[in-house]
């Protein structure tokens, strides 16, 4: 794959397929977590799978887009952390198309990566936002502890961030490379240049 293919803006019928594919998929997770009271999102893995399959450009386009939608028709704060979805989709799919992507041991590093990048995007967001806070039960838990321990806001915020975007993340691209590795080459196949394909 060449580095013009990595960064390619040409969006093929399959690319643009895959962006709303991408976007009920995290719909999907986002509910699925939110009905069992999870410690996690799950609201990215459609967004890392996207980028494991098609590169950064349309992973970090299936995040924005998604936050946008949901800012849209369910909570409109939720627009402004397009700006971590998109910085998701692009970590994802450039350590994606590095080689990390060739077995779980390295996906959970890249789910290390982005979790403390979603982490440190995010808590100057809280900040302004939420007064510091997430909205998970798990990390407001942890935040309000710091806090009473007069620990500084941006502290206590990073802290609360980190304690659900790094397990969360870390989760997100195992079952996104599991998904992936699931798939038919003849699938993944679609969304690598034509001098790939030949040489497979």
């Amino acid at each position: 794959m060449s580095k013009e293919s990595m960064w390619s803006f040409k969006l093929s019928t399959a690319a643009i397929v895959l962006i709303p594919a991408a976007i009920g998929i995290n719909y999907l997770g986002k509910l699925f977590a939110g009905l069992l009271k999870l410690p996690l999102w799950l609201d990215s893995i459609g967004t890392v799978l996207s980028s494991m399959l098609a590169g950064p450009v349309i992973g970090a386009a299936s995040g924005i887009i998604n936050n946008i939608i949901y800012g849209i028709t369910v909570d409109p704060i939720s627009t402004v952390y397009a700006i971590t979805s998109g910085a998701i989709g692009l970590i994802v799919g450039v350590m994606a198309y590095k080689g990390w992507i060739a077995n779980v041991k390295k996906a959970i590093v890249i789910g290390f990566v982005v979790g403390f990048a979603a982490a440190t995007i995010s808590t100057p967001l809280n900040i302004i936002f939420w007064g510091g806070q997430t909205g998970n039960v798990w990390g407001d838990a942890f935040y309000a502890f710091l806090v009473s321990k007069d620990m500084p806001v941006w502290i206590a915020s990073f802290a609360d961030s980190i304690v659900v975007d790094v397990p969360d993340k870390v989760v997100t691209v195992i079952i996104s490379f599991l998904l992936f590795k699931g798939l038919p080459k003849t699938l993944t196949n679609i969304y690598r240049s034509d001098n790939e394909i030949k040489e497979l």
